[in-house]
């Protein structure tokens, strides 16, 4: 009989902090909770208004305590200026996803909330959100203002149907847009006092496909004058927000030309270690592909060449990929900037972007393998230019077509998006532009791979896969 001896309790060696100097902040719309480590085994927390005074004694108080990194939860948009005033007072600032520390229980209240970020941030253990550079986050805050506009200027388009339609003129059964050059003209000679139907009828267009004497049948109508004085306040509405889109455009040029200038100077300095000379052309490069003009009757395009001052920012040309146009190239831009060192791969930008499978694993089975959810700008973007390629002749459409056969349209343009969003990650990291490699090329390597299934099957089994002779072939 052997006699167990007991070994002696040891206490387990506890974490070492990594940022001992390091705060918490839970974000409220009203009040900032502040939690600091005064020692290693002490906090203090404070509470702040979110008035500009109150966050300006924050940062003197942090300051005071030799505050160096500050964490925060993203709630809403009440983190940004309390964000934006600890940045420009030199603290290193984490935006923190809530969803990465709230799971804990029994962590409800605002200031414990506050000490739990700070307990996790002096570990190190919280891993910021991306937030781009001063200039990417003022390009898309103008740009997203952009896409409000016209949202707002599609809603006097639907209030011009309304009060036509109240009337009784059918022109929307008449031409295809009321917004296009016929349309405008028409709208216009109504609310200067027109209501001869003949007379309205000839100012459509010569590409107008209905016959003149139809368009006059759909312009006779009853012009209550509420009826004409509703259409004229939406068609006010109309103009007036296209001319707030103007100067929404022109201030995105300015940025880009001021983005496009940095870079210019970033590329000198840097040639100065490297002796490289920058060519003009390098400068001034342009895009072969055409750039819409704006004009009274289409007027989605920008008031300027974009595709050109896109293309001098990026080094790259978006265009270039299928399913890309300007306004989505602008987009993407604006939301992920183009430096591509804050993610180490091509599928962890993918993954950062909502496209990515789940890896809901437990017990061998896969549990679920849904996308996580995400309101990320560019991956919406990126579906969007996915759906554009069911029909379109290039690589990336037959390769959607493929995967739409066989896994249904939603999870195809998640695929293709994906794919997308790979090639957008090497072009901004190398500056070279998207080759087209074509249809057949895709078909031809899909068969190579089916043909190596087989014969990797058929040698399994103990087999050889031979080819058929040609004239048994049917």
């Amino acid at each position: 009989m052997t006699q167990s001896t007991k070994s002696p309790k040891t206490k387990p060696e506890s974490l070492s902090q990594l940022n001992p100097k390091c705060a918490g902040i839970d974000v409220g719309a009203a009040e900032l909770f502040v939690c600091i480590a005064k020692n290693s085994s002490e906090q203090e927390v404070r509470s702040f208004s979110t008035f500009t005074a109150d966050i300006k004694l924050m940062i003197q108080w942090l300051k005071k305590n030799k505050i160096v990194s500050v964490a925060m939860e993203s709630t809403g948009v009440y983190w940004i200026p309390p964000y934006e005033f600890l940045e420009e007072a030199g603290f290193e600032v984490l935006l923190v996803n809530a969803r990465f520390f709230k799971a804990v229980p029994g962590r409800k209240t605002d200031v414990q909330d506050c000490q739990w970020i700070q307990q996790l941030h002096s570990y190190g253990l919280l891993r910021g959100s991306f937030r781009p550079t001063n200039e990417i986050v003022a390009l898309r805050s103008y740009v997203r203002q952009r896409s409000r506009l016209f949202e707002c200027a599609g809603t006097q388009v639907q209030l011009m149907h309304k009060s036509l339609t109240l009337m009784n003129i059918q022109l929307n059964h008449a031409i295809s847009d009321i917004t296009g050059l016929s349309g405008m003209n028409i709208i216009k000679a109504i609310l200067q006092g027109q209501r001869d139907p003949k007379a309205l009828a000839e100012l459509c267009a010569g590409r107008c496909r209905k016959n003149k004497d139809l368009i006059a049948k759909a312009l006779e109508g009853n012009y209550r004058e509420e009826h004409v004085f509703a259409l004229e306040q939406a068609y006010e509405g109309y103009e007036f927000f296209h001319n707030q889109i103007v100067k929404c455009e022109q201030a995105i040029q300015k940025i880009l030309e001021f983005i496009q200038l940095e870079s210019i100077e970033k590329a000198q300095d840097d040639s100065r270690n490297r002796v490289v000379k920058i060519e003009e052309s390098e400068i001034t490069l342009h895009s072969k592909k055409k750039c819409a003009i704006k004009k009274s009757y289409n007027r989605s395009p920008y008031s300027f060449n974009a595709v050109d001052a896109i293309r001098k920012v990026t080094k790259a040309d978006l265009t270039t990929i299928p399913g890309i146009d300007v306004n989505t190239g602008m987009k993407i831009l604006s939301e992920i900037g183009t430096d591509m060192s804050c993610w180490r791969s091509a599928k962890a930008f993918a993954s950062w972007l909502g496209l990515c499978p789940g890896n809901k694993i437990s017990g061998g089975k896969v549990l679920s393998s849904r996308t996580k959810p995400s309101d990320n700008k560019a991956a919406q973007a990126l579906r969007m230019a996915a759906a554009s390629l069911y029909k379109s002749n290039c690589y990336i459409g037959a390769f959607f077509r493929r995967m739409r056969a066989r896994l249904g349209a939603p999870k195809a343009i998640t695929a293709v998006a994906h794919k997308l969003a790979k090639i957008l990650y090497r072009m901004l990291l190398t500056g070279e532009n998207y080759r087209e490699l074509g249809e057949n090329y895709f078909e031809q390597q899909y068969q190579k791979k089916i043909l190596e299934n087989l014969k990797r099957r058929a040698k399994e089994m103990g087999y050889a896969l031979a080819p058929m002779p040609k004239e048994d072939c049917i």
